[in-house]
């Protein structure tokens, strides 16, 4: 593989229009990129341009690129024209393995092989969905956040046969979409954030299925007090603060007997149709008749407003 810099990627290529790839799709052309985007499901054009429009106001707000323009962005229902004359492959398709080893495989016989291929899996092993590819030395994840266009996490994990070479030049470009690549150096399923968030996930369901908590309360919790302190200090230094002047190592002492205590619950519960009868009431009350288009134009406006005192 050739060491090509970040600026030489002009023309990106979306696989897959859902949430994440819209997201990818609106990041990049706010960056002054050309994307070309492909997906089969019917009516995927029209669902991805409605998507772009309604984050394209926060991209706004955040700045624009020189150069930058929804315009830039082509639609195609052919995969070989998407691919083949594209300097990065950012791969969206659904979280399924298979499904994401044999679309893999035929964007590695069409794309050119110095131009590396990433996949916005959130959880699967980049070695077994690269097995299939004749050039598996430049497939990789490139794992975003919702939304992509505003979020700048991006977990970078390589493969068993992914070159570091690919590996380098990913961050590179993730960097200059404005980016935060974390590499994973170990390839686990789910990587570091997605097990994270799935724990909390899964208590959070059995206190629904327990009727101890309702999803409103749940969320509650969460952003009245640590979801605060999450918008710039991770749980291990916000621990070491707990500690007080004794930092980790006094928490550690006084709270270390808590953890075995049967507060939590590491299995996920059954999700039953009362679970999620719950889950669904509930978080249909939360959003109040807003459509999830305006719910997403709010998130943003308050995601921009963390990031800018944060500085994420």
């Amino acid at each position: 593989m050739t060491r090509a810099r970040s600026a030489d990627v002009r023309r990106l290529a979306v696989i897959g229009t859902g949430v994440i790839g819209s997201g990818w799709a609106a990041r990049a052309l706010a960056k002054g990129l050309d994307v070309i985007a492909w997906d089969p499901a019917p009516g995927a054009e029209e669902r991805l341009r409605s998507a772009v429009a309604n984050a394209w106001p926060a991209l706004v707000r955040v700045g624009l690129a020189k150069g930058a323009s929804r315009r830039r962005l082509t639609f195609t229902s052919d995969l070989d024209s998407a691919v083949r004359d594209a300097d990065f492959i950012q791969e969206s398709s659904p979280e399924d393995e298979g499904l994401k080893r044999s679309l893999l495989a035929d964007i590695d016989g069409m794309a050119r092989t110095d131009v590396v291929i990433a996949s916005s899996s959130s959880g699967l092993l980049p070695s077994r969905i690269q097995a299939r590819c004749r050039h598996p030395e430049r497939v990789l994840i490139g794992h975003p956040f919702n939304p992509v266009y505003l979020l700048p996490l991006v977990e970078v994990v390589a493969g068993s046969r992914t070159r570091p070479a690919a590996v380098k030049r990913a961050e590179a470009f993730y960097l200059r979409l404005g980016m935060r690549p974390l590499r994973v150096d170990h390839e686990i399923a789910g990587y570091i954030s997605d097990r994270l968030q799935e724990a909390l996930w899964r208590e959070a369901l059995h206190m629904v299925a327990d009727g101890v908590a309702t999803t409103e309360e749940i969320d509650a919790a969460i952003v009245f007090g640590p979801g605060l302190r999450w918008a710039f200090m991770g749980t291990f230094l916000a621990f070491h603060l707990a500690g007080g002047d004794g930092g980790m190592r006094h928490m550690l002492e006084q709270f270390g007997p808590v953890l075995k205590l049967p507060w939590t619950k590491l299995r996920a519960p059954e999700l039953t149709t009362q679970l999620a009868r719950r889950v669904l009431s509930g978080t249909k009350a939360q959003a109040n008749g807003r459509s999830i288009k305006e719910l997403e134009r709010w998130r943003d406006d308050q995601l921009i407003r963390i990031m800018a005192v944060t500085g994420a």
